[in-house]
């Protein structure tokens, strides 16, 4: 238990870190004369940067070790802090927001810490405690940044460089390796794969079960992930916008923009203590993600009509209340029809959909934001929403017959 605290304790501080930052970055970007579009780009440069890094990480963590991997991770995203603090130029926001995106690919690296230091019966419970701190990072780390502003420009970042180094020196000294500190297990056996992996099997590992999703897309898990991208899509499209639009609609500045996506992250984590088992367990998990739908499309369509910062609020909750419910009950629904021996696997297809969504997502919100006007953006995603509630129509909940077939 002791390893795990200090392993939430890493987390919430790299989260915190992060989100110091990020409310803040559109109207950086602004500030030095980067269009809309540009925003969108500068926001996709994150995920693009993880997606690319994340299966290295992950292979420098399965040969060298988790704790060299993370403590690199950690001081990648320290660097990337202290270039957004001085930044002068938005090719500097570029370098700062890809070089966070390379030091947030070792997330995986942390699960893995996870798997090794607990026993599988406690490892669910151990990764839901390492959500939870996470989530307490997202609920802080914006309103730090925007009361940080008041201090300077670089302050937030220099403030958030400042907290991942602690970071890494309490990790360094608290975080023992544990990829080889199993009993009976040497670094040299640990370090050494069975098997090289070959072109051929990162083909048939990752490529082929990605694009069987397109080419049978009426397959109710390949339908369940079309879901879940689809809603990950015209989500994503939010976050670089979001700051845009408080600030061009209601005058909302740097100083205050972080308490808006604490509201957002405290009401999604709320949602996720003890609401969502309710609803899934009365509605099912069917219905409890067209329920999310519904929520989500009434935000997109509400907060660019609401035509005062209050009412922009009361629509604006509605989105988190509807991500709540929508994602978790449709990963819940994945795992349930996936076969057995592929719950990982499709799982893990799941998440590389939400990687392309959140690289798509800002680029097309940015550039119908700059060329299209600020309302268009929430109603592009409440059009995709729309065909995602039709599509959620064509799930319906298991029966005993349909559980006994995928095991």
């Amino acid at each position: 238990m002791k390893k795990l605290a200090v392993l939430m304790l890493v987390a919430f501080v790299d989260m915190m870190g992060l989100m110091i930052i990020w409310p803040l970055l559109p109207l950086y970007a602004k500030n030095l004369g980067a269009t809309a579009t540009v925003v969108g780009l500068l926001a996709a440069s994150f995920p693009v940067a993880q997606l690319v890094s994340s299966p290295v990480w992950g292979y420098v963590s399965d040969r060298y070790g988790r704790r060299p991997a993370l403590l690199v991770g950690l001081g990648a995203s320290a660097f990337a802090y202290i270039v957004f603090g001085f930044a002068h130029t938005v090719w500097l926001l570029f370098l700062s927001r890809f070089v966070q995106g390379l030091g947030g690919g070792t997330t995986g690296v942390v699960q893995a810490y996870v798997a090794d230091s607990m026993v599988p019966r406690e490892r669910a419970k151990a990764l839901g405690w390492l959500s939870a701190a996470t989530s307490a990072g997202v609920i802080i780390g914006p309103a730090i940044g925007s009361f940080m502003h008041r201090f300077g420009e670089a302050a937030p970042g220099l403030f958030a460089s400042a907290l991942v180094l602690v970071n890494v020196a309490f990790a360094w000294k608290w975080l023992p390796e544990s990829r080889w500190a199993q009993a009976g297990v040497t670094r040299t056996a640990a370090a050494a794969p069975r098997r090289p992996l070959t072109m051929g099997d990162a083909v048939r590992q990752i490529v082929q079960p990605a694009a069987r999703v397109v080419a049978e897309p009426s397959e109710p898990v390949s339908l369940l992930i079309w879901i879940y991208a689809l809603a990950m899509l015209a989500f994503n499209a939010l976050p670089p916008i979001f700051s845009l639009y408080l600030h061009d609609r209601f005058s909302i500045t740097a100083d205050q923009i972080g308490f808006f996506f604490m509201i957002f992250g405290a009401v999604g984590v709320l949602m996720r203590t003890a609401p969502v088992g309710w609803f899934n367990a009365r509605l099912g998990e069917v219905r409890t993600m067209q329920l999310g739908t519904l929520l989500l499309l009434a935000g997109f369509i509400l907060v660019p009509l609401a035509p005062t910062l209050p009412l922009f609020v009361c629509a604006q909750i509605l989105l988190p209340l509807g991500t709540a419910l929508l994602f978790p009950a449709n990963s819940a629904l994945v795992s349930h029809r996936a076969h057995h021996d592929q719950i990982g696997l499709t799982l893990g297809v799941q998440q590389t959909y939400r990687g392309l969504a959140a690289i798509v997502g800002p680029v097309y919100a940015g550039g119908a934001y700059q060329v299209l006007g600020q309302h268009i953006p929430f109603f592009i995603s409440a059009g995709i929403i729309l065909f995602v509630g039709y599509l959620t129509l064509r799930i319906h909940e298991d029966t005993p017959t349909q559980v006994a077939a995928t095991t």
